[in-house]
């Protein structure tokens, strides 16, 4: 490993990237947490979930819809609805051009409904996870599918309001002479209501110390047990009262010296709070962040050239020219993202350390995530 930890690799983003800006340090800090996000986030296309996924959505609260909760990524039950051909001479790629589009009329898409975005824009900035219109159970979705010399398609896809999954990123920095950073309470009491709050699967906590688990069914009876086992059953039935209102819950961590005691490298308390409440606990290591953004900025690899070139030109003190984010990307730096991701798919799963379920590994979360995206929703939900 080219640093001994992310915030030595922090120090190095400020003195070089970072320069011109008044807090150069804190605006590093937010480009180590964006880089979070997009490993994230290019790790589930890598998966082929990519259209499943939608960005930041408010989740309501398991039957509490007073109470919603914006999270980073939402996995969707998801149905291909039809591909459309467009001329390149015709960008920007608007939602608006696109909801009119004759093969979307028997949608009835309203303008109360649309969203004002922009899949492509005649700059070639990507938008992911696009919304075009929204419906009290269900929201459309574009993506874009290839661009050519003149012509180019793009998907729409249906995703139902309720998701099977939500992946949530949670890094914090530490300041120089701090065991931890001050925001890191925080982060772990935030993300570990919002983790046990939105699924029809609850933990309690039993005698022994142990994770039990209740889900309530229509008739009032309660299927409950070790939280582990039942969540397994819920994945793998068909019976709607179980997997109606079940959500998987998934939360990723970074900056190893912010979540393990200095002393005995054990996890201290406020990855214990994250551990014992999402269903799924990922840590991201050093090592893998640094892989990562030495490859991307500081030796960088000619396959990650125009992420690079995106990621440098999103930095430079002037507003509106972020290129480089979860939501929007260059083009070029997508594709050259998505090329990185899919041919090092075994060491990228090397960057994940599992936290919680204790014994498990990246491959049963795969399963559990296929599983779920591959269930009947439309009869689960009818």
């Amino acid at each position: 490993m080219s640093y001994p930890s992310v915030d030595q690799l922090q120090k190095v983003l400020t003195e070089k990237v970072f320069h011109y800006a008044k807090d150069s340090k804190k605006a590093a800090g937010r480009a180590l947490g964006t880089l979070v996000e997009i490993i994230t986030f290019y790790a589930l296309k890598s998966w082929d979930l990519e259209r499943h996924v939608a960005i930041e959505r408010k989740l309501p609260e398991f039957a509490n819809d007073d109470i919603t909760h914006n999270v980073e990524y939402s996995l969707h039950p998801a149905t291909p609805l039809v591909q459309i051909e467009f001329n390149r001479d015709s960008l920007p790629l608007t939602t608006t051009k696109i909801a009119k589009h004759e093969k979307l009329a028997a949608l009835g898409i309203t303008k109360e409904s649309l969203r004002k975005s922009t899949l492509l824009s005649k700059e070639l900035i990507l938008r992911n996870s696009c919304t075009v219109s929204e419906s009290d159970d269900h929201f459309l979705n574009a993506y874009l599918d290839e661009l050519g010399k003149d012509t180019g398609t793009y998907s729409i896809v249906s995703l139902r309001q309720q998701p099977f999954a939500i992946f949530e990123c949670k890094r914090v920095g530490v300041e120089e002479g701090m065991k931890k950073g001050p925001q890191t309470i925080e982060k772990a009491k935030q993300g570990a209501y919002v983790a046990k709050s939105v699924s029809a699967l609850q933990k309690i906590r039993l005698t022994d110390g142990s994770m039990g688990g209740l889900i309530q069914k229509r008739d009032g009876s309660f299927r409950h047990g070790n939280y582990y086992k039942l969540m397994a059953e819920v994945i793998a039935s068909d019976d709607p009262e179980l997997l109606s209102q079940f959500i998987l819950t998934v939360g990723v961590v970074s900056n190893h010296g912010n979540w393990f005691d200095h002393k005995s490298q054990d996890h201290n308390k406020e990855l214990k709070v994250l551990a014992q409440s999402y269903d799924w606990l990922l840590f991201l290591t050093d090592a893998g962040v640094a892989q990562f953004i030495d490859e991307l900025l500081f030796h960088p690899t000619k396959e990650l050239s125009a992420a690079r070139d995106a990621f440098l030109a999103s930095y430079t003190g002037e507003k509106g020219v972020n290129q480089f984010t979860k939501k929007q990307l260059s083009l070029q730096a997508d594709a050259a993202l998505q090329s990185y991701f899919h041919s090092r798919k075994k060491v990228i799963a090397g960057w994940f350390n599992i936290i919680a379920p204790a014994g498990k590994g990246l491959d049963v979360l795969k399963e559990e995530l296929d599983t779920l995206k591959s269930k009947n929703w439309q009869e689960i939900h009818s």
